[in-house]
């Protein structure tokens, strides 16, 4: 499943052709560059390297690393598996032309960091009374066992830091695509903050038909 390295860029709406609005997210696409095609045989499993942007200060081994695709500099540089890693080349630019409108990808993405939060905002508690008196409006209220096993079980939900984690939404429309601007219209929301790196694959799997 091979795919790109995005940057989330905004949120909007497109109405379609019956007059039907519906939000979409547009991702800007950089030409990405194949670093490294590796291979079952070599390394042990099929997948292609991609890299993508340009940064100011590169570690030297990395230098030696991208100069083989021609290049000078590199921001982020991601795998994808793939099962088909011959039709593959070094220095090879691959750009939205590989996917096409109406086709349903699988999204990934670092969601927006929230910070240390609650039981009722990080987990959906339903809190305490709200009745004048109580003093207990958004506390997890007992987590406790009684004697046995007179411990607080593994896993329990509990207030922590929010956020922040990889996370993929999957079957996700692609609406149109602006060749001239290298950009996608993605229907839905996608995971992560504005400007973040998001990574776009081609559907993993035929959704089940119920």
């Amino acid at each position: 499943m091979i795919g790109l390295i995005g940057k989330k860029k905004e949120m909007t709406q497109i109405f379609a052709e019956d007059g039907i609005v519906f939000p979409v997210t547009i991702i800007e696409i950089a030409p990405c560059v194949v670093l490294q095609v590796r291979t079952a045989k070599r390394d042990g499993y099929s997948a292609v390297q991609l890299g993508v942007g340009k940064k100011k200060k590169i570690p030297l081994p990395l230098k030696g690393h991208i100069k083989k695709a021609k290049l000078e500099t590199v921001k982020s540089i991601f795998e994808f598996r793939i099962s088909d890693p011959e039709n593959y080349r070094v220095g090879q630019k691959m750009n939205v032309d590989i996917f096409s409108e109406g086709e349903l990808i699988d999204v990934s993405g670092v969601s927006k960091g929230k910070g240390f939060q609650g039981v009722v905002k990080r987990h959906g508690y339903s809190g305490g009374p709200k009745t004048h008196g109580s003093t207990s409006h958004r506390v997890p209220g007992s987590i406790g066992a009684s004697a046995t096993p007179a411990r607080v079980v593994k896993g329990k939900k509990l207030p922590g830091r929010m956020g922040g984690n990889r996370v993929t939404v999957k079957n996700l429309k692609i609406v149109k695509i602006e060749k001239d601007n290298n950009q996608l219209a993605i229907k839905g929301a996608i995971p992560g903050s504005r400007n973040s790196i998001v990574l776009l694959r081609k559907k993993s799997k035929e959704r089940k038909k119920r």
